[in-house]
């Protein structure tokens, strides 16, 4: 009984929320809309003192597409919040595709280094559609969510 609660606190413990990106996360090169690379510590630089809502995504995960829509309300909701979408397309082409397709409305980026990059590994990402708030300090106030109506995530919104 001992091992199985030590082993839950542990389980509980190694995937409690991060309030900040690592260095290497912050200094990993993406790719804009224009094609101009640009760190992830530049992109959230020019949105301090703002609410930043993360979106990673690719075109390819149904999940994403399905809730897009929801993403896209909750932005037309929260005019004042920063949408950030950064994809984990295989392409460039396929990314650029899919933003006119599925009418992704905000700040998009390429995740260059894809699934086994710093910053995919820094925030241990393990399935997308993966939501992130950051608040207007900087900080990451929700680390993971996976729906947009998650209970978390609407706080954090707030």
């Amino acid at each position: 009984m001992k091992t199985i609660v030590v082993f839950l606190l542990f389980v509980a413990f190694a995937q409690a929320q991060q309030t900040s990106f690592t260095e290497e996360a912050l200094g990993e090169k993406f790719l804009s809309e224009n094609n101009e690379e640009i760190s992830l510590l530049e992109i959230l630089k020019q949105y301090q003192g703002k609410t930043i809502f993360i979106d990673i995504w690719a075109s390819w995960c149904k999940d994403c597409i399905v809730g897009m829509p929801k993403v896209q309300n909750l932005r037309k909701e929260n005019p004042e919040i920063v949408f950030l979408f950064l994809s984990l397309d295989k392409e460039t082409s396929s990314w650029k595709n899919g933003i006119k397709k599925y009418n992704v409305v905000g700040e998009n980026y390429f995740i260059k280094e894809g699934w086994k990059g710093k910053f995919c590994s820094s925030i241990d990402l393990d399935w997308i559609p993966r939501y992130m708030v950051v608040n207007p300090k900087g900080e990451i106030s929700l680390y993971k969510a996976i729906e947009t109506n998650d209970e978390n995530l609407i706080k954090a919104l707030k």
